[in-house]
């Protein structure tokens, strides 16, 4: 089982459904993707609601005015069974701007933008537009 392809699932999901919220189970790469979502506009917030197992990230998703999700796709680049690796000049550019690369690095999560502002390049974890 994937859990970053679970967790895209879960949002993908949601989003068709119209939900306000999903749960999902917590990670820490999965809140360090949350995080970059939340920062690159395509989610409103989540939080992180603690139990004493594992945890849950409660996404809270975004709508346009016209009650259309702000997230049109979710694609998961890296597998297990296929690891991606990009290096600095590698990082796409994805839907020409308008959407983001997210990366795993030695540094943390980051957004495509923000790992070539780093010089750093890693695991290409999924593309959101």
């Amino acid at each position: 089982m994937d859990p970053i392809a679970d967790l895209l699932t879960r949002i993908r999901n949601a989003n068709n459904a119209k939900l306000d919220k999903v749960d999902v189970p917590h990670s820490n790469i999965k809140e360090g993707i949350l995080d970059v979502l939340k920062r690159k506009g395509f989610i409103k917030n989540f939080r992180v609601v603690k139990d004493k197992k594992q945890g849950m990230a409660r996404v809270y998703l975004k709508y346009n005015d016209k009650g259309q999700p702000v997230i049109k796709n979710l694609k998961r680049e890296s597998r297990p069974g296929l690891r991606c690796y990009v290096s600095v000049e590698q990082i796409p550019s994805v839907r020409t701007g308008f959407g983001v690369a997210i990366l795993s690095t030695n540094q943390g999560i980051f957004a495509g933008d923000e790992a070539k502002e780093k010089r750093v390049g890693g695991e290409y974890l999924c593309s959101v537009w």
